[in-house]
């Protein structure tokens, strides 16, 4: 029986704006088992970033946690003061590559001296110490310990990313947020950072949260998938489900938008419309405006999130009327 390591439930976090509030993660929830990788996917704004922000608690302001349980670890992480878990929690336990690692890295600090201060802050190593930990968390993500006297602007993009990923390995946490770490890379580099990751999952036996809007790079490495739109997730289960029995409009038509190499070439299928604007979200389904199914209820009604098949589910009122029935 796998070990629950995470487990999200009815998770709100909201922005507080002149104009309103924005809901940009609406009632979320999802587990994670260790070792597990777990893919979020969806469209820019859909809520992918906010979610990790909320689980690291680092939601930039106007932004807060409204309401729900993170529960890590058997602990509930929204009970801890903000010390607590700046001291036991945060890169301890759990650990982030942020977006853009051409924008989170200091400019002004060698990439060494800002991976040491991780360990020294931490674990209280002398700075010696700690920069005999950081020649060896470089060459594990392949760069040269030379690199550590280098600065940011002296690193190319995958560099950068690869001591991004140094630095949130530093104090080996169970459980790392890896927030669209390919982004800005070519496709060459970004087959080498997945690889990377791959690996170093392998290895350290931790968990990752990869978010992505790319389906393609979720399908390299996850164990289970969350679909997300409009700060809701619309489907969620093991990667086989999604892949090979996507059932929400949304999913599918992802997956549609996909171009293949192999196996059968059908013309790519776009989703019209926009997300809608979370300020004012459409009552009922929030695809509902876009979705080619759409029935009155969806227009009305919220759907409720139904298990398909043993450990996959879907938010649509196509298979909550069926279940009904």
């Amino acid at each position: 029986m796998a070990e629950k390591l995470l487990e999200v439930s009815h998770l709100k976090t909201y922005f507080y704006t002149t104009k309103g509030i924005v809901r940009a993660v609406d009632d979320v929830s999802f587990e994670l088992n260790k070792g597990e990788v777990l893919g979020i996917a969806g469209e820019s704004g859909c809520g992918k970033s906010t979610t990790a922000y909320s689980l690291i608690r680092l939601v930039p302001p106007p932004g807060r946690i409204v309401s729900g349980e993170i529960i890590f670890e058997g602990e509930n992480l929204l009970k801890l003061s903000e010390d607590e878990f700046r001291k036991k929690i945060r890169w301890k336990k759990i650990s982030m590559i942020f977006q853009g690692a051409m924008n989170a890295l200091n400019p002004v600090f060698t990439v060494g001296d800002q991976i040491a201060e991780v360990l020294m802050l931490h674990k209280g190593l002398t700075k010696k110490e700690a920069m005999e930990e950081v020649y060896k968390l470089l060459e594990m993500v392949g760069i040269n310990r030379r690199r550590a006297r280098s600065y940011p602007h002296e690193l190319s993009g995958g560099m950068k990313q690869r001591v991004m990923i140094a630095m949130a390995l530093a104090l080996q946490p169970p459980l790392v947020i890896a927030d669209e770490p390919t982004t800005a890379l070519d496709v060459v580099v970004q087959a080498q950072i997945m690889n990377l990751l791959k690996k170093l999952q392998r290895e350290q036996k931790m968990s990752i949260i990869l978010i992505t809007h790319d389906l393609s790079l979720i399908a390299e490495i996850a164990d289970k998938v969350a679909i997300m739109y409009a700060g809701k997730i619309v489907e969620y289960g093991k990667a086989e489900h999604i892949y090979y029995n996507p059932q929400h409009p949304y999913t599918q038509g992802l997956l549609k938008s996909i171009p293949r190499i192999r196996g059968e070439i059908s013309k790519l299928e776009w989703i019209p419309g926009t997300p809608p604007d979370l300020l004012t979200p459409p009552p009922g389904c929030r695809f509902a405006p876009r979705c080619k199914y759409v029935m009155d209820i969806c227009r009305k009604e919220e759907p409720p999130m139904v298990e398909v098949e043993p450990g996959h589910y879907v938010s649509c009122w196509l298979y909550a009327k069926k279940s009904e029935g």
